[in-house]
């Protein structure tokens, strides 16, 4: 039976970024040393890609940032307006009121920490390959400056106490790991729901130590074929098949044994794969005509917040990943992570 929806039920952390999205061409991608299908944190030799893109390149700007696209994308399949909840880090600029305005207009219930330290962070989103590929090179600015004192004010203190589902990216493992563990720490000293994303294939490698101790925490954690594949590597799996990799993560070390560990990974337009109770689940996804290919950026984000807004209702498994599948298909035919109109997801 479906839980009722009510306000704050889902709360969400990660980093809010302005997409600066464009279609670029390879030797763009050379000159900044960047890969077509990947993530990256920005360093030194990408501080003019941004004002490049900009001047060059005919950007948009679309308000951004994993989970917050995820929220938003939860907020445009419920009625219920701020049943969904996004804390994270902005400056006090214009980008970080174009985001909160962004924010609002879908429903989502900001929650924003402001530093005056750094500027609202941004992301260049590269198009390339008619829209099948994107490289993200983000840099975080202020995302970065998020606090575990934001989620101990009082008010945000009881956003946290109210919501029953946790959502973070693997992204915010380097921002603040100590606010995911307190979070997940809180999920399951009250058998509530902590999901987790992987989010990039650095993440695996680089962030090991912070990702080894939140995992066990994560009931439901998402991830993408090269993601599987680098976590694989990074943890010793000893296996390059995606659908063992997803069945031994899901057996991995997990502390709320009332809740098995679900594992479920995305890859294209191949089939969504769920591991769960030991046996591996595939969804087909239709896959598109290349002419309906706009944008690949923000599928995955999607796919997750398609997901959730079933999933927090308590829907079936099924129902959550053909939603998911449903919600990505639609993102991809637009520019950047948008919508419009009302979702019509045969389930609904």
């Amino acid at each position: 039976m479906a839980k009722e929806l009510r306000e704050g039920l889902v709360l969400g952390i990660g980093n809010p970024l302005l997409d600066i999205s464009a279609v670029v061409d390879e030797d763009f991608l050379k000159k900044y040393d960047l890969k077509a299908n990947d993530a990256i944190l920005a360093s030194d030799k990408h501080k003019s890609l941004y004002d490049e893109l900009i001047e060059k390149y005919n950007a948009e700007f679309i308000a951004g940032g994993a989970v917050q696209n995820t929220m938003r994308v939860s907020q445009w399949f419920l009625e219920k307006s701020k049943v969904a909840v996004y804390m994270g880090c902005v400056g006090k600029d214009k980008y970080s009121k174009i985001l909160e305005e962004k924010a609002k207009e879908n429903d989502l219930n900001v929650r924003y920490q402001y530093t005056d330290k750094e500027p609202t962070g941004t992301c260049a989103v590269l198009i390339t390959n008619g829209g099948k590929c994107r490289s993200l090179c983000a840099n975080l600015a202020a995302a970065n400056c998020f606090s575990l004192s934001h989620i101990e004010e009082a008010e945000n203190k009881k956003y946290i106490e109210n919501a029953h589902f946790y959502y973070v990216s693997g992204f915010f493992l380097t921002v603040s790991p100590e606010t995911i563990q307190a979070v997940a720490q809180h999920a399951f000293e009250n058998n509530k729901v902590f999901l987790m994303n992987l989010s990039a294939p650095f993440l695996c490698e680089f962030y090991k130590k912070p990702m080894s101790a939140a995992l066990p925490y994560v009931d439901v954690l998402f991830g993408n074929e090269t993601e599987a594949e680098a976590f694989s590597k990074a943890f010793n799996l000893e296996s390059t098949d995606i659908k063992e990799i997803a069945l031994k993560i899901a057996s991995m070390e997990k502390i709320n044994n009332n809740k098995k560990r679900i594992v479920i990974i995305t890859q294209g337009s191949s089939p969504v794969l769920l591991a769960k109770d030991g046996n591996i689940t595939q969804y087909p996804v239709t896959k598109l005509p290349e002419e309906k290919v706009i944008d690949t950026n923000g599928a995955g984000d999607a796919f997750v917040g398609g997901f959730l807004s079933q999933y927090i209702q308590d829907q079936d498994l099924d129902v959550c990943i053909k939603c998911g599948i449903w919600a990505a298909s639609q993102i991809i035919q637009r520019s950047g992570c948008t919508y419009e109109g009302k979702p019509d997801f045969p389930a609904l």
